[in-house]
């Protein structure tokens, strides 16, 4: 009389999914994947260079031991002069000496030689390297939300990865731009005196480094985007498989 209800016991332990079915089902959806990790590490860099060239006046500098040199070091936004004479001024009485701000509104006779300060290729460089510099403050804002609250779990994860990708390479691209130009017109004759006994400073060496760097860290994020991608889809497909096998 038992035997029936001992086949109707193994009967249902045939349709029960083990733990270890449930478990071969399942895809390991990882936080993030090296592609993320290094790209996080690269962006620290990079976004280290472009700030600190951003705001470092030595784009381009003069030789040291030149002591009648006219021009001390530039970057974007400070020029620092040892005796730069005023180029309206044909009796060669005024002389611009120190650091300024290039947009100083106070110094007298300054405002007139900005047009000599920030030639079309000088604001050039300022307007790509600035689009870059806030493209790289986006995206600080963007990894810290990657590495602090965001998740595989979550919904809009791959697209957060996807668009620190793109504003990193919109950034990369905008500083590329800025370096390129400065770099072919920056030290021409005809600009800064003395230009033979010029040469581009530690600050313009900071923001090559820091556009190629932000250019991998592009490159990096978006391969873990396609990364995570192509994890999701995995994973919902080994759920189907389950829910097919509990059926």
């Amino acid at each position: 009389m038992q035997k029936p209800s001992h086949f109707a016991r193994e009967d249902s332990q045939e349709h029960l999914p083990t733990s270890h079915t449930q478990n071969s089902h399942t895809v390991n959806m990882k936080r993030r994947t090296l592609s993320g990790s290094c790209g996080v590490g690269v962006f620290v860099f990079a976004f280290a260079f472009i700030v600190i060239a951003f705001a470092t006046p030595s784009w381009l500098v003069s030789d040291y031991r030149i002591t009648g040199a006219k021009l001390d070091r530039l970057g974007l936004w400070v020029h620092c002069f040892r005796s730069l004479p005023d180029v309206n001024d044909d009796s060669q009485r005024r002389f611009f000496v120190g650091c300024r701000w290039v947009y100083d509104p106070f110094t007298t006779g300054y405002d007139e030689i900005r047009g000599f300060l920030l030639p079309a290729f000088m604001i050039a460089t300022q307007f790509f390297y600035t689009l870059a510099f806030i493209g790289m403050l986006v995206s600080a804002i963007g990894v810290l939300v990657f590495i602090l609250c965001a998740g595989p779990d979550q919904k809009h994860f791959i697209t957060l990865i996807k668009s620190l990708g793109y504003v990193l390479l919109g950034a990369g691209v905008s500083a590329a731009i800025a370096v390129i130009v400065f770099a072919g017109f920056g030290n021409r004759n005809g600009w800064m005196p003395e230009h033979a006994n010029n040469w581009f400073g530690w600050s313009f060496i900071l923001a090559c480094v820091g556009t190629v760097l932000t250019l991998v860290a592009s490159t990096l994020f978006l391969s873990e985007a396609h990364v995570q991608h192509k994890k999701r889809i995995q994973f919902k497909e080994s759920q189907t498989r389950f829910e097919l096998v509990r059926g």
